[in-house]
């Protein structure tokens, strides 16, 4: 995988390998009266794009639909007082009523044996560009 072109601009060299990994993190959005809401969260990385899969029935969805500014944040598991954060906006949504994406994350994080979501065809992925950073 690795940092696309530019992406070492944003994304520090000695934090990169911290989207390589199943890492948990948090995303934050924008609630309707301004104030962030933040969950934990799987995602995957393409060398460009942060991925989480998600459905069209949360109020996480619709936050981004209203104001696709959006931030995540990754902890480091080999050192809890370092993290990257990573902020953007939700560039595409993308259909996943099959539940792909969210098997293909369940297997990234160490379950084999996972199988699509009961919720499926209301499943997306939201797709976030990766704009800004910062780190500790």
């Amino acid at each position: 995988m690795g940092l696309t072109r530019g992406m070492n601009d944003v994304i520090p060299a000695d934090y990169g390998y911290l989207l390589e990994l199943p890492a948990y993190g948090h995303l934050g959005t924008i609630r309707p009266d301004d104030t962030v809401q933040v969950n934990p969260m799987w995602f995957d990385f393409d060398g460009e794009h942060l991925r989480f899969t998600h459905t069209t029935k949360r109020a996480k969805y619709r936050n981004l639909q209203r104001n696709p500014a959006m931030s995540y944040s990754i902890i480091d598991p080999g050192n809890p007082f370092r993290y990257l954060e990573l902020r953007g906006r939700l560039v595409e949504v993308v259909p996943d009523p099959e539940g792909a994406f969210y098997v293909h994350l369940g297997k990234r994080y160490g379950n084999e044996n996972q199988k699509p979501p009961a919720d499926s065809q209301d499943r997306v992925i939201l797709v976030m560009s990766i704009e800004k950073s910062t780190k500790q």
